[in-house]
């Protein structure tokens, strides 16, 4: 299909693959992101009675709220309709066809008033392995092939809260810049995260072994960190509401009580000057 992202197959087939692999280290993003997720429920304030986790890494985000149900990141949400009061959709968004349509999903199983927390990759993730990939295979085969999955900028990821009907939508994100030896270093643990190529556009021929020593030195002169190379993840943070009559709602125009002058404590000018 022309709209078709990821090859769903091979995705898997990388995750089970990093599940086999079993390497903690690995998964130190997925960390930093529970981290956040633990920490804005803290800052709500609210207690939870029917949470649900929508991940394709369950070992890592199964225990973040006690009692959660657990799905993962299907085309269809195993969730009923208006049974949670918690969504947490975590590290899966970045490899959907439709994400706005996962977020609409999670919004009906929402009850009114219920939270929708998102943790994914941003547009910034990898833009060092994107570029010397591209510039390595125009060199060495005379044209491109997609292998680093492109990601939603903030901007454009924050918008599908409005468009999935949520409220109060907020979008924001943390950068952290990661040193590795080198590239099949960086290749090694993208491997054990099962975040390596799927895309469904992608080149399905081995792809000859001197395109990744030439991305090799590509990348250890346009990047450089010390006595490696430098990569950097973007990792952004979704938080929606289900519209419910409780919630703040900004004022109509012209409908203000008060003057801004007196509020400042200042005359009001004529609008003449």
């Amino acid at each position: 299909m022309a709209n078709t992202l990821s090859d769903r197959r091979a995705l898997q087939a990388h995750r089970a693959r990093a599940a086999r692999i079993g390497d903690d280290g690995a998964f130190f993003l997925h960390d930093e992101a529970r981290d956040e997720i633990e920490e804005r429920l803290r800052d709500v304030n609210r207690t939870f009675t029917a949470p649900a986790v929508v991940t394709p890494h369950p070992a890592r985000w199964a225990d973040v709220v006690p009692g959660a149900t657990v799905v993962p990141d299907d085309e269809t949400l195993a969730l009923e309709p208006g049974a949670h009061d918690l969504v947490i959709h975590a590290m899966g968004l970045h490899w959907a066809d439709d994400p706005v349509g996962q977020l609409i999903q999670c919004r009906r199983a929402l009850r009114p008033d219920g939270l929708l927390l998102v943790a994914t990759f941003g547009g910034e993730t990898l833009h060092e392995l994107r570029a010397a990939l591209g510039q390595a295979e125009a060199e060495t085969m005379g044209g491109l092939s997609p292998r680093v999955a492109p990601m939603g900028e903030i901007r454009d990821l924050g918008a599908l809260l409005q468009r999935a009907g949520l409220a109060l939508p907020v979008a924001d994100a943390t950068t952290r810049t990661v040193r590795y030896r080198d590239l099949a270093h960086l290749a090694r643990d993208l491997r054990a995260m099962g975040e390596t190529n799927a895309l469904a556009a992608r080149h399905r021929r081995t792809p000859p072994r001197h395109l990744f020593k030439r991305a090799g030195r590509i990348y250890e002169e346009a990047f450089p960190e010390g006595d490696g190379i430098a990569a950097t993840y973007q990792l952004v943070f979704l938080t929606g509401w289900v519209p419910h009559e409780s919630q703040q709602r900004p004022l109509r125009p012209g409908s203000a009580q008060a003057r801004l002058a007196d509020a400042l404590g200042v005359p009001e000018l004529g609008g003449d000057r």
